[in-house]
């Protein structure tokens, strides 16, 4: 992996990370166009760049990381699912991250999901609230297990979980930022691990590629988290379904007709 690369990777889990449309998903299908997806240290660099995404959270949300316990019991609950079922089914996962067709299949059923979350929004909105419950925050942590699946997409899962629980739009998706930052570091933390065992070391190169990544992905998500806060207070889910649906068939179409994709 070059710099340029390396920009180009953390610009897109800048801006998809907590988009309802698969940051994975996206880095899977463009490091494969680059034709790095097989390299042990392009799979670290794409969940260890989350760590900037992270601090972007802690950055614009911190008032609310001062709240009290309540909020953390609420965090903590909501991980458990999905640090028990990547765990278990984190060989499963590294297999389908192989297969950007999975991405593609998931992409367009995900946004299908979403015009339909949106319409039924529409008609729910008033009757919405803006914390979820012990319970709700289980439930939400429930949907971010689908997420484990490759373009299925953490935040699109927990935003719909959070829909499901009876919160609102804004409030759903805040939520799934505050629900990110302990997976997100529970998964780089577990993969840096995996990384070091397998290879022992890190070299200086490396290195200097996460801190650029991480970088540049801090700075993209801060300016993708204050748009899409804005957007989805004017606009709903809609855009997000229809760009997830195209982006799907597209994806589906060059590999069938074009460019095989494959990181085998």
């Amino acid at each position: 992996m070059n710099y340029l690369e390396a920009i180009v990777l953390a610009v897109i889990e800048g801006l998809t990370e907590f988009l309802p449309v698969s940051s994975t998903g996206h880095m899977v299908l463009a490091s494969s166009f680059m034709k790095i997806a097989n390299n042990n240290f392009t799979k670290l660099f794409t969940v260890a760049i989350q760590l900037g995404a992270i601090l972007s959270v802690l950055v614009l949300y911190w008032k609310k990381f001062l709240v009290g316990i309540p909020f953390y019991i609420k965090l903590l609950i909501a991980f458990i699912p999905a640090a028990i079922f990547g765990k278990l089914l984190n060989d499963y996962i590294d297999a389908l991250l192989e297969n950007p067709i999975t991405v593609a299949i998931m992409l367009v059923l995900g946004g299908i999901v979403f015009l339909l979350i949106d319409k039924w929004m529409n008609n729910k909105e008033g009757n919405s609230i803006e914390e979820p419950t012990n319970a709700g925050a289980f439930k939400i942590g429930l949907f971010q297990c689908i997420a484990l699946i490759p373009g299925v997409s953490r935040s699109a899962a927990t935003i719909i979980g959070g829909i499901t629980q009876g919160l609102n739009r804004k409030s759903a998706a805040e939520f799934s930022f505050f629900l990110a930052v302990p997976t997100m570091f529970a998964a780089t933390a577990y993969k840096l691990l995996k990384y070091f065992k397998a290879n022992g070391n890190i070299s200086k190169e490396e290195i200097n590629l996460l801190l650029v990544g991480n970088l540049v992905a801090f700075i993209v998500a801060i300016i993708a988290i204050k748009t899409f806060i804005t957007f989805l207070n004017k606009n709903g889910f809609k855009l997000f379904g229809y760009y997830r649906i195209i982006a799907g068939i597209i994806i589906l179409i060059i590999h069938q007709f074009f460019y095989p994709l494959t990181i085998l």
